[in-house]
């Protein structure tokens, strides 16, 4: 079997490049590791499947240099949380600073030489790395950068008892934050086809180190939660309780130490999404590297605020109201049992009504799909994958937590009042998500909507004095049902006539009737009309349901985020399942409901300007 070598001399009337540089298109590197072509009795398949083998060990052993790097980052946090003997707080630093400088490193080493080949043509993913989302992780970069300097000044404040890793650690978290942004902002598109092995482990060494201080973020601020939950049931009246505090044993240098404690806490959800999302598009780049992207128009996406001021109006108006609520939860919950009853009743309430709107704008979303006749899109595009497994894989911490409660309800031999309403709620959190992540993975699994050829041609159908216009065939089977190119005659319009012109230019012509011309071209002009209101009020219905559904999103992302978490409040699943081993279901289920919230957020803002 004879191979064609199309990449060995250049095509029909193409000039080969000076000094053997590549087509453009594709790099240079890529060239230089493609597999020695064989001879030419060898099968091309087993040739393929042989040079594939390094780059797949290469992923495989990146991947497990990665877990085992996050597993002992892991399990270090564990030992420190646990206060397990000879494991202390700048143990687990001086860790997270290492891995921190390592990513440093390979950071400057990636974007040196991207610079030194700036000349060459690098492939792109066009879905990777969308400029909202690059927007997004800028704002909690700057957020994070904040919570950087408070932690340096809690640092000078207690100096006198703190290690200096405490102080080190901020600093060298604020140079890795800018660093990290203008990488992803630069080179969050890059299919990487050069260094492949080496930056294999380089992008997935960002991955879990993203990860691990995303771990560390919310570690730190569970733990955080948990004593302000014990401070109100001693608060409460019960005992035997005891706060987890590591406070320093020193006094403060400052005046400032109380501001800086408290802003810390209230800056971390930001924090936490910042380096979430950060692994998230590492983790696009890492799949991307040595992949063939397949050459197609891509059709820009962009936001419009023009059509959505309705969906817009009642999703802020759940966002103010999910602010007040959360003030007034905070305020009253832990002052006395009725105060701490009456603001439980008020968040279930709440949650419940906004959840079952949000079923009703997800099954009407749905019901407008089921009736559209549109092609899904199922090309392989890796960003889009990981949305969808991001969006079922978090959905499953509310899940957990949902049917803990319920469980909880039913097995519960006291019931007071209010926890009755926590069993709507819980089943509205369940169906919730479930019609949410149907919606948006098939929104963003969708191809772009396209104007049908024949409405084209119905709307440039109008009949203009004085002008002449040719047929194409598709025109001549609106006006006689059926194109015939071979009788020699072209249709044309002249001064609101049809004509038929001989093919050969002859000088006769069959005139037409002038009032049967306006006939088709009015009743063309309202079909166009029909069908595109049709689509435009489909399309804006779906993009409403989509700016509400995203403020409804990030509203739901604010209680648990900033300290509103009944789950803790409740007291009906401790009772049930014990006081530790419902904190430890919460501590760990909790994150994933927090990121659902956000980056369900983020689809459906891409939904809303792919739609």
């Amino acid at each position: 079997m004879v191979e064609k070598k199309a990449d060995a001399t250049p095509g029909l009337g193409e000039k080969p490049s000076p000094g053997g540089c590549p087509a453009q298109g594709q790099p240079e590197e890529w060239e230089m590791e493609q597999p020695a072509q064989g001879p030419p009795a060898q099968p091309g398949g087993s040739r393929l499947a042989g040079g594939g083998y390094p780059q797949k060990n290469a992923e495989s052993l990146s991947s497990q240099y990665g877990i085992n790097l996050f597993l002992a980052g892991l399990l270090l946090m564990f030992a420190w949380a646990v206060h397990a003997v000879g494991v202390r707080k700048q143990d687990l630093l001086s860790y997270l600073i290492t891995i921190m400088l390592i990513q440093l490193l390979w950071m400057l080493w990636y974007i040196c030489r991207s610079y030194t080949q700036r000349r060459l043509i690098q492939e792109k993913d066009t879905h990777a790395g969308a400029r909202w989302l690059k927007c997004g992780i800028t704002l909690f970069a700057v957020i994070t950068l904040i919570l950087d300097s408070f932690k340096i000044g809690y640092f000078i404040g207690f100096s006198n008892c703190l290690s200096a890793t405490e102080g080190i650690f901020p600093v060298t978290h604020a140079v890795h934050t800018l660093l990290q942004v203008y990488f992803l902002w630069c080179h969050a598109k890059d299919i990487i086809q050069s260094f492949k092995t080496l930056e294999r482990f380089g992008v997935i060494h960002s991955v879990f180190t993203n990860l691990l201080l995303w771990t560390n973020g919310v570690l730190t601020e569970s733990k955080h939660q948990l004593n302000e939950h014990k401070e109100r049931l001693i608060t409460l009246g019960f005992e035997n309780i005891t706060i987890d505090d590591h406070a320093p044993e020193c006094n403060c240098t400052t005046t400032l130490c109380s501001i800086f404690s408290q802003g810390i806490y209230y800056l971390y959800p930001f924090n936490i999404e910042y380096h979430i999302l950060a692994s998230t598009m590492f983790y696009v780049l890492w799949k991307n590297i040595g992949r063939k992207v397949e050459h197609h128009h891509q059709h820009k996406t962009l936001f419009k605020f023009h059509g959505i001021a309705v969906g817009t109006i009642f999703g802020l108006i759940v966002l103010i109201s999910t602010i007040g609520i959360v003030v007034v939860y905070l305020i009253q919950i832990g002052r006395s049992k009725i105060k701490s009853e009456l603001a439980l009743t008020m968040f279930y309430v709440y949650a419940i009504t906004v959840l079952t709107l949000m079923c009703a704008a997800g099954i009407v979303a749905l019901l407008i799909y089921r009736l559209e006749e549109r092609s899904m899109d199922n090309s392989k595009n890796p960003a889009r994958k990981l949305d969808a497994d991001l969006l079922v894989g978090t959905a499953s911490g509310s899940w957990l937590l949902s049917w803990g409660s319920i469980l909880a309800i039913i097995c519960a031999q006291d019931h007071p009042k209010y926890t009755w309403y926590n069993l709507p709620y819980s089943i509205l959190v369940i169906i919730e998500k479930y019609i949410q992540n149907l919606f948006i993975i098939e929104s963003i699994h969708r191809e772009q909507e396209k104007v049908n050829d024949d409405i084209k041609t119905l709307r440039i159908l109008t009949v203009s004095r004085g002008s002449t216009l040719s047929l194409t065939p598709s025109y001549k089977e609106i006006y006689s049902g059926a194109a015939n190119m071979d009788n020699g005659k072209l249709p044309y319009i002249f001064n609101g006539n049809i004509y038929v012109k001989d093919k050969n230019g002859g000088d006769g012509c069959d005139e037409a009737r002038s009032q049967t011309s306006s006939t088709v071209a009015h009743s063309a002009s309202d079909f166009s009309l029909y069908s595109r209101s049709s689509v435009n009020n489909k399309r804006r219905i779906l993009k409403n349901i989509a700016a509400f559904l995203f403020l409804c999103n990030l509203s739901l992302w604010i209680p648990p985020a900033f300290g509103c978490r009944p789950e803790y409040d409740n007291g009906l699943e401790e009772i049930v399942f014990g006081f530790e081993p419902w904190i430890i279901v919460v501590n760990l289920a909790m994150p994933f409901s927090i990121f659902y919230r956000m980056h369900s957020a983020s689809s459906l803002f891409e939904v809303n300007c792919k739609t």
